[in-house]
């Protein structure tokens, strides 16, 4: 047995501060490492999953729809459960982050179809996640509990905006580009309000992350908020792409049916 294989069986089966749930064991987050490529693995896996699935059976939308919208809340309520039961819970870790917000507009689409919903969750649930994954605020390595419970909960809100697309039909505008970098700026003045008044940095408004992150080089003071700005601007144009690219080929393709109809 290798020195990674033996060290991760100790982890599992060892008691004390090595177990997946302990707050000191199971340290060291290596960015890039096998396990956290690891991860992008699994999450373009699913992706193809569900692409390929598309035109399936109806049963199979349903079966992805309900383990889609469960793991949501699951992830969500075991991360709260983990760090109260490991008296970790703060202020700080209430669920006002662009990710918790993401988890609540996704659920609520699951539930009654909103267009408008929709467009908000699409700009800030699927790119944004997927950048948290790439340089996450993690110190913990796999399979610690924080380490599942934080890539699944940040793979299971673009899978979702996918499971929208492909099953439930949605499509973007170009103006709900500006529209949605609008509402987050108008939902981030209260919670840059909050963040002064009790100290937290929700939205990360109030620093960048603690980890080196993107936000990392951002600056600070006035520079750090309007890259910020910035960023968001440049992030939902990008997000924007793929479901631009989907609509003119879709349209294309209805030009070509119609046209040969009339001929």
């Amino acid at each position: 047995m290798n020195k990674f294989k033996q060290t991760t069986f100790q982890c599992i089966v060892r008691g004390g501060d090595d177990i997946m749930f302990s707050v000191t064991g199971m340290q060291g987050f290596e960015l890039f490492s096998i396990a956290h490529i690891g991860t992008f693995v699994v999450f373009f896996t699913a992706c193809c999953t569900l692409v390929y699935f598309r035109n399936k059976r109806k049963i199979y939308q349903h079966i992805i729809k309900w383990t889609l919208f469960i793991l949501l809340p699951a992830c969500e309520i075991s991360q709260h459960l983990w760090l109260i039961l490991t008296n970790q819970w703060e202020v700080s870790n209430l669920p006002l982050q662009l990710c918790s917000l993401s988890t609540f507009l996704a659920m609520y689409l699951f539930l009654k179809k909103n267009e408008k919903v929709f467009y908000l969750f699409y700009f800030i649930g699927t790119l944004p996640p997927f950048l948290a994954m790439v340089t996450p605020e993690m110190v913990y390595t796999f399979p610690h509990f924080h380490f599942i419970e934080y890539f699944l909960h940040h793979s299971v809100l673009p899978l979702a905006a996918l499971y929208f697309i492909l099953y439930e039909g949605y499509r973007i505008p170009s103006k709900a580009i500006l529209s949605s970098f609008v509402t987050v700026n108008i939902i981030a003045v209260p919670i840059f309000i909050l963040n002064q008044l009790i100290g937290t940095n929700f939205f990360y408004l109030a620093s960048p992350t603690e980890a080196k992150t993107i936000l990392t080089f951002f600056g600070s003071g006035i520079m750090y908020y309007i890259n910020l700005e910035i960023a968001a601007v440049i992030v939902f144009s990008i997000t924007y792409i793929p479901i631009g690219v989907l609509q003119r080929i879709e349209n294309n393709e209805a030009r070509d049916t119609i046209g040969k109809g009339l001929s």
